[in-house]
């Protein structure tokens, strides 16, 4: 039998949801890895929606489970329904909506919030010793709620200029966490928590170096698992 993964969606558009590439590629490689999937969200408000051609806040209101619903084609749970126990792994893509809407990390970085199914979520599968993958920014939630852990987010200085985000990295060190510098298309795994990261979006490089990359990260969670 193929593993049960949970994959945990923040809405859909990468400026105030889950990013979309991100959340296809896991999804793919879930699929080729013979995973069966089921997808949940928060039944909450977006913190903000984002006109993504313009790339401003709207004055709309948005709900993030109604929104990941448009990802995973109707085929959606709310995330307070999720029990650990059914799954052997558990997936966050990344994009904004984790730092909005899983979490407060977009306003208030390391001082963060983390959303109260979001938290017990992760504390569940933890203390089952079920891995979690992340990918892009969602790192920073295993960084909040797992103090000493060992994520990835790619560089921590901006190389190149692909990685404009690497502060990110020097905060989750201040959360009394290690980041582990790695490329686009490598993930991070910390054993000792069953743990597998990788940067994805958070690199400027071609979409199939960022599909590899979530490809690694998804086949260390599927033999964890």
């Amino acid at each position: 039998m193929g593993k049960r993964v949970a994959l945990v969606l923040a809405g859909c558009g990468v400026f105030d949801g889950s990013e979309i590439h991100e959340a296809s590629a896991a999804l793919v490689h879930l699929s080729r890895g013979g995973a069966e999937v089921k997808i949940f969200a928060p039944n909450i408000d977006q913190r903000d929606v984002v006109n993504h051609l313009k790339g401003s806040p709207t004055e709309e209101k948005r709900n993030v489970l109604v929104e990941s619903a448009r990802l995973a084609r109707g085929n959606i749970q709310d995330l307070a329904e999720l029990e650990a126990s059914e799954f052997d792994a558990v997936i966050f893509p990344g994009g904004f909506g984790v730092a909005k809407n899983l979490c407060s990390w977009a306003v208030d970085g390391k001082n963060c919030t983390v959303n109260e199914h979001v938290n017990s979520t992760l504390q569940a599968f933890h203390s089952a010793k079920k891995p979690i993958g992340l990918c892009c920014i969602s790192p920073v939630l295993a960084a909040k709620v797992f103090p000493g852990c060992e994520v990835t987010v790619g560089q921590d200085k901006n190389i190149d200029g692909r990685f404009p985000d690497a502060e990110t990295a020097s905060a989750i060190a201040e959360l009394g966490c290690k980041h582990i510098c790695k490329n686009v298309n490598e993930s991070h795994v910390d054993k000792a928590n069953k743990i597998v990261t990788t940067c994805a979006f958070m690199c400027k490089a071609p979409l199939h170096e960022i599909f590899d990359g979530i490809g690694t990260m998804v086949q260390e969670v599927l033999k964890l698992a």
